[in-house]
């Protein structure tokens, strides 16, 4: 079934074909998986963490910490779904966990700082504790979002913060009694101040308006003069440029005259260099035209014996390029029958194996299918038997005419051979006992003699088949068929 995750919850599918878990937002659940749904939105978990400064001084701070899954990060989502997401995020078990990190955390840091550091630190002092507590979550795959550490409070029993506030407002107090003392001492010692820094002024500045009047007089006379100076400094000014005007004019007026002239005198020149150029250009032209005459003629007569001797070569190389061509035109035609009669060959010899193999894929295919046919054949006999194997084999044998090949075989074994057979007595086998009543002993012996009177025979037997004779100490053959035994 197809599964389809909420934007913010994820889908955890476990199962076959999957080695480890399978985070997506949609998906296919197959037969043999199981899935489950969590949900990544953070929460806010608020506690009232009790920890003790360097001066074993106990506090409480209150905080709020809002802690979710990190989302940017893989592989932190797979340990919060491991760990975390099999439980209720708002549930007891997840709500302790992250606050005996937090907890534990931020007693550790406030044991190594006093409590003035801590209260008049907060800000480093929670940015420490953000720090720590989050490389402790990182093992569960949780990010601090937010958080938010509160004033500190006293503990019951230890009232630091209150001593300190009764302590800053008898300071307020106290402070405020001198600050009122010596705002009336300076009230009557400025209004005594005022009255004679009032005199001091009007004193001095009647001094500096009457310094002020006369200054001014001063500056107005020394205007009036600059002024009049200024006025005959610029009417000098006035007429130095006029005449400086006048020069620069009567300057121009000869340089004028003087362009006139050499410009009168360079355009005759100018006319008479032309009529030269144009002359020689004239000369240059005619030398010209009769070095292109006889370049023509020479020319032409190379160019009719350099076409001669190019159509010429032309034909040679034409020859030379036909035969070559019909050389190769018959080397070519020569390769082609060649390949075509081993191309023949080829396909003759591939044909044949075709044959030869389509042959003993069909002689192996009738050798399976009699293999089959045998095997049904088999197990028919074999139910009809009742089960039994032996049976089944003493009749395939009978069917088979194994065991007249075998008897066959047998009477071929022994055909030629000239059996020497051998009789032996040694007296009487033994006594009967009476009433069932031998003594153990004598039977004993009786059975100790009959193993005895065995050997005999056997040696003997053993003699003539192979010609090997007994040990010395064990006994020896004689000719007159007894044995002599040690």
């Amino acid at each position: 079934m197809y599964k389809i995750a909420s934007p913010s919850e994820y889908l955890v599918i476990t199962g076959v074909g999957i080695t480890d878990i399978k985070l997506t937002k949609k998906g296919w659940v197959l037969p043999g998986q199981s899935f489950t749904v969590f949900d990544v939105s953070p929460v806010n978990y608020t506690f009232e963490v009790q920890a003790m400064s360097a001066e074993k001084l106990p506090f409480l701070l209150p905080a709020v910490f809002t802690i979710g899954p990190r989302m940017d990060d893989e592989p932190s989502l797979l340990k919060y779904a491991k760990l975390i997401s099999p439980h209720d995020k708002l549930s007891h078990h997840v709500k302790e966990l992250v606050q005996g990190i937090i907890e534990g955390e931020t007693r550790v840091l406030a044991a190594s700082m006093t409590m003035e550091e801590i209260f008049k630190g907060t800000k480093e002092f929670k940015q420490e504790v953000f720090e720590k507590v989050q490389l402790e979550l990182n093992q569960f795959g949780l990010l601090i979002y937010n958080a938010n550490v509160k004033q500190l409070v006293d503990v019951r029993g230890h009232e630091y913060f209150s001593y300190l506030g009764q302590k800053t407002q008898m300071e307020v107090a106290n402070q405020a009694k001198v600050d009122v003392a010596e705002a009336r001492m300076k009230g009557e010692i400025g209004s005594k101040l005022r009255e004679g820094q009032t005199l001091q002024n009007a004193a001095k500045i009647d001094s500096e308006t009457k310094i002020i009047a006369t200054q001014r007089q001063g500056e107005g006379k020394k205007e009036e003069i600059k002024v009049k100076a200024a006025v005959r400094v610029y009417e000098n000014e006035r007429e130095a440029e006029v005449a400086e005007a006048n020069a620069d004019l009567a300057k121009k007026k000869a340089g004028w005259t003087k362009e006139a002239q050499v410009s009168e005198v360079e355009a005759a020149k100018a006319v008479a260099l032309r009529e030269a150029e144009l002359q020689r250009e004239v000369e240059t032209m005619n030398a010209l035209t009769r070095t292109e005459k006889l370049k023509a003629e020479f020319l032409s007569k190379a160019s009719v014996e350099y076409e001669t001797k190019v159509q010429e070569a032309n034909w040679e190389l034409y020859k030379k390029q036909k035969d070559a061509e019909a050389v190769l035109y018959e080397k070519e035609k020569a390769a082609e029958a060649q390949k075509a009669m081993a191309e023949a060959a080829y396909y003759t010899r591939q044909q044949l194996v075709d044959g030869e193999l389509y042959a003993k894929k069909k002689e192996a295919e009738g050798l399976v299918t009699l293999a089959q046919a045998q095997g049904i054949y088999l197990r028919t006999l074999l139910d009809a038997l009742g089960g039994n194997y032996t049976a089944l084999r003493d009749y395939l044998m009978i069917n088979k005419g194994m065991f007249q090949e075998i008897a066959k075989i047998n009477a071929e074994a022994v055909q030629g051979l000239k059996p020497t057979i051998s009789i032996w007595t040694n007296g009487t086998g033994g006594e009967a006992i009476d009433d069932g009543s031998a003594v153990g002993g004598s039977v004993a012996m009786k059975e100790v003699a009959g193993v005895y009177r065995m050997l005999p025979p056997l040696f003997k037997t053993v003699h003539d088949q192979t010609g090997m004779l007994p040990p010395a100490w064990l006994g020896t053959l004689t000719d007159s068929s007894h044995s002599n035994l040690n």
